[in-house]
């Protein structure tokens, strides 16, 4: 099977046309587009990273009509963005990606933006028919040769953010102003948080502070029992109250942070949608968190972030904007990019970030 699947990827690549380099905006007096398609199925972070692209293209275009490609399990945040006139979900398999090839072709897009950079949705670009199909210069597994036009990326040291604002700038959408993360009215959402917070008895109206004590990759997850002793010294200091979130599927963590520490939080472990996300870290103080998704949905909202980075690239994708602590601990060999820890004292990078950091960050940010 995976000798098919080459098989097929090198026959594609072969038939695919040669790409065109470009790194100016490509032409400011071509006429306005009227259907974009925006490929970026996945993950979290990264989804949160391109809202600044659709508030870019919707302010250089406003009549465009954007149809965004995402995986289904992230489709549920999508509806919460503002500028985005339609969702179109797929699932993770091959098959559900080629099985939307027809469909796309009859939306007669003139404009495919693909910011996910890989053969997949290098691919599905240039299956979708659209005449002019635009992406990074860099991206991986040959997607570059499904571009008529690609862009550079002058660092890899850049931000997300600013790296997918590239691709804007080369369509001449490029932003005026500090880059737009443009939500819907979370009104009714904000009903449902505070309904839950009856429930869970914990008030809206003071200052809460949010709590994420997971991550997707074992290596980006500060111990629990730092966490602990950060919910202790919170308590012992009166700052809180502090609520902790995360999926279903981390109950378990969480019921372990429960069994260290003597300190009360509420548990929403479970309980806050992916819908409901920004509305309710919209609400938080502050927000502490390992490096992941939920970070990311805080930083877009506004809501300060005290974040525990230990692999990754704090630069490149860190809390984007002012008013965030990233706390890390500088070692020779971070940031790796590693989801496997190779150091002979595993995860120094984390295990070395002292809680009393932590605490005097959500301090400096209570006390402004």
């Amino acid at each position: 099977m995976r000798r098919l699947v080459l098989n097929a990827r090198q026959r594609i690549i072969r038939s695919a046309p040669t790409p065109r380099l470009t790194s100016d905006i490509i032409d400011t007096n071509m006429p306005d587009y009227h259907r974009i398609f925006l490929i970026k199925p996945s993950s979290l972070g990264d989804i949160v990273h391109t809202l600044p692209v659709v508030a870019a293209l919707k302010s250089r275009w406003p009549a465009v009509h954007l149809t965004w490609l995402v995986k289904r399990q992230w489709a549920d945040l999508i509806h919460r963005f503002d500028g985005v006139d339609r969702i179109w979900p797929v699932d993770s398999t091959v098959g559900g990606w080629l099985g939307q090839v027809g469909a796309l072709r009859r939306e007669r897009f003139d404009l495919v933006i693909d910011l996910q950079g890989l053969f997949r949705s290098g691919a599905l670009a240039w299956l979708s028919g659209g005449p002019m199909r635009i992406g990074f210069a860099n991206g991986r597994e040959g997607s570059p040769w499904f571009y008529t036009h690609r862009v550079t990326v002058p660092s890899v040291e850049m931000h997300a953010v600013d790296r997918y604002l590239l691709v804007a700038a080369a369509l001449g959408a490029s932003s005026q102003d500090r880059p737009q993360f443009r939500f819907k009215d979370l009104g009714g959402d904000m009903a449902a948080i505070k309904d839950l917070s009856q429930r869970k008895g914990w008030s809206l109206e003071q200052p809460w502070v949010a709590m994420n004590v997971s991550a997707r990759w074992p290596t980006k997850r500060w111990p629990l029992s730092s966490f602990a002793a950060v919910l202790d010294r919170m308590h012992q200091k009166c700052l809180g109250p502090v609520v902790v979130i995360g999926s279903a599927d981390e109950q378990r963590e969480v019921d372990q942070l429960r069994s260290m520490t003597t300190s009360p939080f509420v548990d929403l472990t479970g309980a806050v949608s992916l819908r409901l996300l920004p509305a309710f870290l919209s609400r938080a103080a502050v927000f502490i968190t390992n490096d992941s998704g939920p970070m990311h949905v805080a930083a877009a909202v506004g809501t300060p972030v005290v974040a525990l980075f230990g692999p990754t690239s704090e630069r490149r994708t860190g809390p984007y904007g002012q008013g965030h602590t990233v706390l890390t601990q500088e070692l020779a060999c971070r940031p790796c990019l590693s989801r496997t820890c190779h150091n002979a004292d595993h995860l120094a990078c984390l295990t070395l970030i002292d809680p009393d950091r932590v605490v005097s960050a959500v301090q400096a940010i209570l006390h402004k």
